[in-house]
């Protein structure tokens, strides 16, 4: 009887279903000293759970490391870099380089928690659940009593009957869709990285314009006599002062803008490009990994069966012939457990797939969060300016150069 293969290779989720499953939040909590050492710790709360645990950025290593053991056909989120690497990040300081790795630390456990297999497992539990002293023990011994997802997945050795037949076609065909598609996406990043670095340069150059008029409006210095009988720079002088109050709004409005940006567009992209990358991840461990691995399986079993053929032409110890025999039978046996193992990781490539698919319609979350940041900062950012206007009318008592005269 064939295999229901629809149950099996289509992942029954939408992206409002995986969103739900959890959200974590990752907070830095004060900086700990120890007796040498200072350390960074974050206070990981799931709302699933409903529980807050200390971890350190070593925990999550190990986390990684026994869930990349565990799924190692499935789409694993990469780490942040545990340190600045020395040379290269020299123009980040060290509080936005932790800052930075906090942010991705979060991206990387909610990735992991709305992961269709991975939200199931223990391993998952034990790391955002375990309040023990030793999580890192905890999760390297949660990994020995379960294994590989191969050693566990009631349907990894039927694999190859749920496969369709142009397998490798579609996964050539959606691999470089989503190449593209990572690619399209990292520009967009990039260039709302911009958008949020610009905006934060603007409320710094707001600030610096009012302090500018600030220090104008401050200047005591008499005037020379034949000016002032005329001037009314005097008066005018005295009202600039005022005027840096409004432009410290404007920069903190400008300020929360960039903020903004950062948060809920530069965010959602950064958590989309996390899992595309990761993707790639997988593609090339596939490649190289199970079917390298595979390949010199089958090498090495060809020079057995040469080294038999030659062991029976020209008689040798009936020792060594056994011995050559029982070898051959376990490179046989390692050949189909591989071949077996294959079939199973294109499975899983399969749904991870689908998964990229199911996150796509991120775009509009992204798009919504963009919309929605520029409509709110040109609002607060206009009501400010309309607010200014008039006020430059009373304080300088005439044409204030917003309304030029025709």
């Amino acid at each position: 009887m064939q295999p229901a293969q629809d149950d099996v290779l289509t992942l029954s989720q939408t992206l409002d279903k995986l969103l739900v499953r959890d959200a974590v939040q990752v907070e830095l909590i004060p900086e700990k000293k120890g007796l040498f050492l200072k350390h960074v710790e974050y206070q990981v709360t799931s709302q699933r759970f409903k529980i807050s645990v200390y971890r350190r950025y070593n925990d999550f290593d190990v986390f990684h490391e026994v869930l990349l053991q565990r799924f190692a056909y499935r789409v694993v989120p990469a780490l942040p870099p545990k340190r600045m690497l020395k040379g290269v990040l020299t123009s980040v300081s060290e509080r936005d380089f932790i800052e930075g790795r906090r942010r991705a630390l979060g991206r990387f456990i909610n990735l992991v928690a709305r992961h269709p297999f991975f939200s199931e497992d223990e391993l998952l539990k034990t790391f955002l659940a375990f309040s023990g002293s030793d999580v890192q023990s905890k999760l390297r011994d949660t990994y020995k009593k379960t294994g590989d997802e191969f050693m566990t997945n009631r349907i990894a050795t039927l694999a190859k009957e749920y496969l369709p037949a142009d397998i490798q076609a579609q996964f050539s065909a959606s691999r470089e869709l989503i190449r593209n598609i990572h690619n399209s996406f990292q520009k967009l990043r990039d260039r709302a990285e911009k958008m949020a670095e610009r905006s934060k340069e603007n409320a710094t150059d707001l600030l610096m314009f009012g302090r500018e008029l600030s220090t104008l409006g401050s200047d005591a210095s008499a005037l020379p006599s034949l000016a002032s009988s005329q001037s009314t720079w005097g008066s005018l002088r005295r009202s600039l002062k005022s005027l840096s109050v409004e432009f410290a709004v404007l920069s903190d409005k400008a300020a929360q803008q960039g903020r903004r940006e950062e948060d809920d567009v530069v965010e959602k992209l950064n958590l989309f490009l996390d899992l595309l990358q990761s993707y790639r991840d997988l593609c090339e461990r596939h490649e190289k990994g199970v079917l390298h691995e595979h390949q010199r399986a089958l090498h090495k079993y060809g020079v057995m069966k040469r080294q038999m053929m030659s062991a029976t032409v020209q008689p040798k110890e009936q020792a060594s012939v056994e011995q050559l025999e029982s070898r051959i039978v376990q490179q046989e046996n390692a050949i189909q457990t591989m071949e077996l193992r294959n079939y199973f990781s294109l499975l899983c490539l399969h749904q991870e797939t689908q998964l990229i698919f199911i996150y796509l319609p991120i775009t509009s979350h992204i798009l919504g969060a963009f919309v929605n940041s520029q409509v709110q900062g040109h609002r607060e950012m206009g009501a400010v300016w309309n607010e200014l206007e008039p006020k430059l009318g009373c304080l300088f008592g005439g044409t204030n150069g917003s309304k030029p005269s025709t």
